[in-house]
């Protein structure tokens, strides 16, 4: 099934404080184990389900007062998913890279003041990377490659003009489209998460 943006209009009913303010990352063939070690992240415990996941980040948030990363990791689908709540590390270039070295990533992140990115390595090359509100603005080594997919999803490419709506969603849309791994409200409550904390860059 090729997914679009509807296919996530859930997001916002299910996960309504995830979807404020979070970065998903999606890293094939590395276990969550290796993941860890490429981030020089510290493992803490594990918790069941993202409701539980974004509580754990809210209490973590407050204990390390912002100084380290908070980290939800599990394995879908031959690949290792990260979910930060009202996170970031997987949208910069100094974890992403290292993360897909000899392999590929897929990360998208929005903040509380709707700055968002999106981006795809490559074996540690930043191949695409554009900002959801704003997809007629690309860069990276191949920055047209998905511009088919893009807008199948539902991503408004044309410029100026474009309509912002439902970008978060297609934001995930497209991330499945590029990686095969679909979320739904059933795995991420269903998902165990190895929980883990990561020093700022």
């Amino acid at each position: 099934m090729n997914a679009t943006a509807a296919d996530y209009r859930w997001l916002g009913d299910h996960c309504p404080e995830l979807i404020e303010a979070y970065c998903v990352t999606l890293v094939h063939a590395v276990s969550p184990e290796e993941a860890l070690g490429r981030l020089r992240a510290r493992a803490d415990g594990r918790v069941t389900g993202i409701a539980a996941l974004v509580e754990a980040a809210g209490k973590a948030w407050k204990a390390s007062g912002g100084d380290r990363h908070f980290l939800g990791l599990c394995a879908v689908d031959g690949w290792t998913l990260l979910v930060e709540p009202n996170g970031y590390l997987g949208s910069l270039d100094e974890a992403a890279a290292p993360l897909s070295r000899g392999t590929e990533l897929v990360t998208h992140f929005r903040n509380v003041n709707a700055v968002d990115h999106f981006s795809r390595y490559v074996d540690g090359e930043l191949r695409l990377h554009f900002e959801p509100l704003f997809p007629y603005a690309r860069e990276g080594a191949d920055p047209d490659g998905a511009v088919a997919l893009m807008r199948e999803v539902g991503f408004d490419l044309r410029g100026d003009d474009a309509d912002p709506e439902g970008s978060t969603e297609a934001a995930f849309a497209l991330a499945e489209r590029l990686t095969g791994v679909r979320l739904t409200p059933e795995l991420l409550d269903g998902a165990e998460f190895r929980t883990a904390s990561a020093p700022v860059f």
